[in-house]
């Protein structure tokens, strides 16, 4: 390969830029109805419209929550029973030795934090995160999407991508720029 040539690094897939809400969110529903599957969409806050547009289905994350709470709820009044009751029993004024009452508020806490760290590590998981670097990062126009803009990718994992054909279907979507963005 001689230095004239070099090779163009492949592609991650092409990025195109809206001004409005309604304008990604309509772009998104007729990018879903157009049969492309890996979409991704960005804004500057949080849009539900945009994950039901995309097709985005439900999160993980309440399931993961309830699981971390019930091991929480099982492991604290586990642990409190078998303190109490099986490795270091007291007799304390003739008090019953499962004396369920005051094993609440322990178990009551681990529940608590075992949900809060399952919700801590699910969110970090679900999202793949840390993520330090992205291939979108490397458009200067992305910068936008933390403050007025926003953005539909479509990826060129995805089996309908062709670049030209979807860079121009991006272009009559409305979008006030479509870029590549490599990886």
């Amino acid at each position: 390969m001689s230095a004239g040539t070099a090779k163009r690094p492949a592609i991650h897939g092409i990025l195109a830029e809206f001004l409005t809400p309604d304008a990604v969110v309509g772009a998104a529903e007729r990018v879903r109805a157009a049969g492309y599957t890996k979409v991704d969409g960005y804004s500057p806050y949080p849009m539900e419209e945009l994950a039901h547009a995309l097709g985005l289905r439900r999160s993980l994350m309440p399931r993961l929550v309830l699981g971390g709470g019930l091991a929480g709820l099982l492991g604290g009044y586990g642990l409190v029973y078998w303190t109490s009751v099986i490795d270091y029993p007291l007799n304390i004024g003739g008090r019953p030795f499962h004396a369920w009452p005051s094993f609440i508020i322990p178990t009551f806490e681990t529940t608590i934090l075992l949900a809060a760290v399952t919700a801590v590590f699910g969110m970090l998981a679900l999202n793949g995160l840390p993520r330090p670097y992205h291939p979108v990062f490397n458009v200067k126009a992305f910068e936008g999407a933390s403050q007025d803009r926003f953005f539909l990718c479509v990826e060129s994992e995805d089996p309908r991508f062709d670049q030209e054909e979807t860079r121009h279907f991006l272009e009559t979507l409305g979008a006030s720029a479509v870029t590549e963005v490599e990886h």
